[in-house]
């Protein structure tokens, strides 16, 4: 369990946002003794005042509650507020309560504006669009107690003097979604209103195994270092860093004790990427092939340094456009094999096909070793540290969605029976399967989970999500397969490079293609309305025969 900081470097729960015409005042309202922090709608200069400044007739400010401050965004001419308006209490997390944002929103200040340039308004006025996108980020969460950037096991191993830092010095910078934005209010040092963002998903169920209540937590926490969508952004940079690298923990608590799982996925390792260009299925184009050793050298020392050992599992087709990325994936992983890096091909669909997922028994055959040497974090009743997790299992498909959360949700189906078993709950033969209870809601667990993470990557549910929540594929999950397909197709072309640009701009990334349509709004006319018009009835149906065949 955490331990509790001085109250001094408490987070601010709750507020009271006062809109006044020329300045924002951010007043906590949960029994604090704070100042307000003051806000200018002139150029975002911000300072601590002591009383809410003077209301008159002539300065009516608007007032609305507020749960946090997301952070500042200092753009061209302006900088931009952006605040948490509604939350929701999802569970808890080492005992402390964790909270969905539900609504956030983004407020200008950008008075100084009347004075520059047209061209100069004009380029601000795209990025304010760009915000309206952001504005509908989803998955993101937070905790005003606890640190949940951070596993279980790293946040026991934090020593007791980084206990009493602010939470936004405790926490890991990868999974930190609004990292950027706290700059500003880092170099003015207003720790209370400091409130750190992850990007991921957060579910959690309780079940009862005879007289034992288990309560089983399930977290995804999305890295920020190659954030983006599916098509606009693949593989790694040069720094090593791969898109859609999520970090999954699967946390049981039972009779006191806590056991903790984790795994992660992301993008094969390599300087690739695929550019939309109206087909189901753009071509996949390798950069710099001779790089290729030296950046998979770089995402997997960065991997041992924090996960210890690693086994890197990739599903990925062994022909055709995938194979190609397989042989410069495996040909790299060459110069990375060692004792404590091991890469292990497995062709998802060769093997299993488009219905038979049982046959995964055939890969976690072979890394069972692997599996059970590297262990798993569990704490006593006493909250001492019996077990350590010494490794880490990276899975990678293409998307490093739909095959991916299958055979993640198969080891961590496995490793839950192998703790129930440790913990005295289970026999030596005993499965979940046999607890119906247990069974079903489990599944549920890790089927919203992939389904979280894809909608981010993705904006689609993930494909094959039946057979994680059902245990089997059926005629409606391939029927939804085919239209959340088709939604992908359409998401890519034709939306996400606009989602894309709002990513960036909340990350500080600035980067705006000007022949991008800023609207991103559905087509009505030219080549891409024609385009989806006339291969809609196509794609859907070539679709439909390759998930069935």
């Amino acid at each position: 369990m955490m331990e509790k900081g001085d109250s001094s470097q408490k987070l601010y729960k709750r507020m009271r946002l006062w809109e006044f015409p020329d300045q924002y005042v951010v007043e906590p309202t949960d029994g604090s003794s704070g100042s307000c922090l003051e806000i200018s709608r002139v150029d975002g200069s911000m300072k601590l005042i002591d009383e809410i400044p003077h209301c008159s007739s002539l300065r009516v400010p608007k007032i609305r509650i507020i749960f946090g401050v997301i952070g500042i965004l200092k753009l061209l001419a302006g900088s931009y507020l952006l605040v948490i308006t509604e939350r929701e209490s999802v569970g808890s997390y080492m005992g402390h309560p964790i909270f969905k944002v539900s609504s956030m929103k983004v407020f200008p200040c950008d008075h100084s504006l009347k004075n520059t340039p047209v061209e100069q308004k004009k380029m601000e006025a795209e990025f304010s669009a760009l915000l309206n996108v952001a504005e509908k980020t989803p998955g993101l969460y937070f905790s005003y107690d606890v640190n949940i950037t951070l596993s279980a096991q790293r946040l026991h191993d934090l020593g007791d003097e980084s206990k009493l830092l602010p939470l936004w010095r405790q926490a890991d910078p990868r999974f930190l979604w609004n990292n950027y934005m706290m700059e500003v209010l880092i170099d003015h040092k207003l720790d209370p209103f400091l409130l750190p963002v992850v990007q991921g998903s957060f579910h959690n169920f309780q079940a009862a195994i005879g007289k034992d209540i288990v309560d089983v937590t399930l977290i995804a926490r999305r890295c920020n270092r190659r954030t983006g969508t599916r098509m606009w952004r693949r593989g790694a940079d040069t720094d090593g860093f791969v898109a859609n690298f999520v970090e999954s923990e699967q946390i049981i608590q039972l009779n006191g004790c806590t056991a903790s799982f984790v795994q992660v996925r992301g993008s094969i390792p390599l300087l690739w990427d695929q550019i939309v260009d109206l087909t189901y299925k753009p071509k996949f184009e390798i950069v710099r092939l001779e790089e290729a050793p030296r950046v998979a050298e770089r995402h997997f020392l960065d991997l041992r340094k924090k996960y210890g050992n690693v086994l890197s599992v990739d599903l990925v087709n062994k022909h055709g456009g995938e194979g190609r990325l397989n042989e410069k994936f495996a040909n790299a992983m060459q110069h990375v094999d060692g004792d404590d890096v091991r890469y292990l091909h497995f062709d998802f669909h060769h093997i299993c096909g488009h219905v038979h997922f049982e046959r995964l028994s055939i890969l976690y055959d072979q890394i069972e070793d692997f599996f059970i040497k590297n262990r798993y974090f569990l704490l006593n009743e006493k909250d001492e540290k019996v077990e350590v997790q010494l490794g880490v299992v990276r899975t990678n498909c293409i998307d490093c969605l739909d095959r991916t959360n299958v055979t993640q949700s198969m080891l961590g189906r496995r490793m839950l029976e192998f703790q129930l078993r440790r913990l005295g709950i289970f026999d030596a033969e005993e499965t979940i399967s046999a607890h119906s209870n247990l069974d079903e809601s489990f599944k549920i667990l890790w089927a919203n989970h992939g389904d979280d993470i894809s909608i981010q990557y993705s904006g689609t549910p993930a494909l094959k999500g039946d057979f994680v929540r059902f245990g089997k594929r059926t005629v409606q999950g391939i029927v939804n397969d085919g239209r959340n397909a088709l939604m992908r197709y359409y998401l890519n072309n034709f939306v996400d490079g606009t989602k894309q640009d709002a990513i960036d701009l909340m990350q500080g990334h600035y980067i705006m293609s000007v022949s991008r349509d800023m609207t991103a709004t559905s087509p009505k006319g030219g080549i891409e309305a024609i385009a989806v018009s006339d291969s809609t009835e196509y794609l859907y149906s070539k679709m439909l025969h390759s998930l069935v065949t």
